[in-house]
This record gives structure tokens, C-alpha cells and sequence, in this order.
């Protein structure tokens, strides 16, 4: 993972608003193309950031976790996520399999920001210890740690409602009633509990970001 240093602090702001904003609007984007208007009727397909601004997942979890910053010291990670986008299954045709597609829509993005920010990365040749350089290298760990942990099915993370599609009918419905907690389990994993999950995360982000950037 990336150790962030205090001059980096404006690069992970920089990084992490889009990655967690697109990440929620390709899922309204992809619900609306499948019959979902829901996200369309409640404002939030738009690129204006207050539309996605959870104050919890957007301001006091990044604040918190890069507070040792003001104290001259390194913050091991950073993460965050916006306002959940509102959607409705009823709307959809054939929830099952399209949940499955609404919920992967943000990985993907994600994704897709890493390797764009790997392809400007190599096209421009920066290298270290120039900001650029930076820059673009804490874009792509950032963007693919953000993909990385939505899979895993932990609600409310893109992954949680993933393997509920696959849970026999009770453990479902116990498993899909767990998501308006997710913001507990959210600060129980980063707070109380995070080498588990974060190292995993942070191991599989470490060797994307290898393979998109180089050594």
C-alpha cells in the first residue's frame, strides 16, 4: 500500500473524490439504461460533487484517516465512498441478474480510471520523484483499491449485494437486510478490525497497481 506523506495529502483528495463519485453514478447511469429511473428522478445522475456527498463515507471517514497527517506523521491509507445511489428493483425486469450488473458498474469504473491514469502515466514517461508522477501513481492504487474493496460481500459494498443474488431464500432476505447498517460494518472494518480486510485489499490494489504501472 501507499504510505501518504503530508505534501501528498492534496493528491489523495485529488484522487479519491471522482474515484468513490464516478463509482456511484456509473451505478445510476447503468440502472437508468436497464429501466431503473430511479437515480434520474432523485437528481444524482450529475457530475456536481454535492449530489454525492455523504457525510459520513466522504468527510469523517477520509478526515479521520488522514488526521495523523496534521501531526507530521504518515497515514497508512486513505478511503472513502459517497452517498449509496437510490435504487429501486421493482423497476427492473430481471433484478437478479441486473443487480449484478448495476453493482459491478462500479468496480469497473474504477478500474477504468486506473488504467487511464497508467496509460498517461507511461504516455507522458513521468518518473519518480516528480509530482506527476506522484500523482498519477496514487490515482491508480487509490482507483484500484476502491474497485478492489467494493467486491468484497460486505454490506453495503457492491460485493454484499453480488452473493445475496446467490443466498437460498431466508439467508437473503437476513443478508439484504444487513445493508442499511453497512456504515457500521464500514467503521468497525476500518477502525476496529482492518487487518483482515484492508491487507487483503491493499495486498490484491498493491499488485494491479504493479501491473498497470510497472515496478
Amino acid at each position: 500500500m501507499i504510505d501518504l506523506a503530508p505534501l501528498d495529502t492534496l493528491f489523495v483528495i485529488a484522487a479519491l473524490l471522482p474515484a468513490i463519485m464516478l463509482h456511484e453514478l456509473s451505478h445510476g447511469l447503468v440502472a437508468s439504461r436497464m429501466g431503473d429511473l430511479t437515480p434520474k428522478l432523485s437528481g444524482r445522475l450529475t457530475l456536481n460533487p454535492a449530489r454525492h456527498v455523504d457525510p459520513v463515507g466522504t468527510v469523517i471517514v477520509p478526515a479521520l484517516l488522514l488526521l495523523p497527517v496534521l501531526f507530521g506523521r504518515s497515514a497508512p491509507f486513505a478511503f472513502g465512498y459517497a452517498k449509496p445511489m437510490p435504487l429501486d428493483r421493482s423497476n427492473l425486469k430481471n433484478p437478479d441478474r441486473q443487480i449484478i450488473w448495476i453493482s459491478l458498474a462500479g468496480p469497473l469504473t474504477n478500474l477504468a480510471l486506473a488504467v487511464v491514469g497508467a496509460l498517461v502515466l507511461r504516455f507522458t514517461a513521468a518518473s519518480p520523484p516528480s509530482a506527476l508522477f506522484r500523482f498519477l501513481d496514487i490515482w491508480v492504487f487509490i482507483n484500484v483499491f476502491v474497485a478492489v474493496i467494493h467486491v468484497f460481500p460486505i454490506p453495503p459494498l457492491d460485493g454484499s449485494r453480488v452473493l445475496a443474488v446467490f443466498l437460498p431464500g431466508r439467508a437473503r432476505q437476513v443478508f439484504e437486510n444487513l445493508e442499511p447498517y453497512g456504515p457500521l460494518f464500514i467503521l468497525l472494518i476500518l477502525f476496529l478490525l482492518p487487518a483482515p480486510v484492508l491487507g487483503l485489499a491493499g495486498g490484491a490494489a498493491d499488485g494491479l497497481r504493479t501491473l498497470l504501472v510497472g515496478a
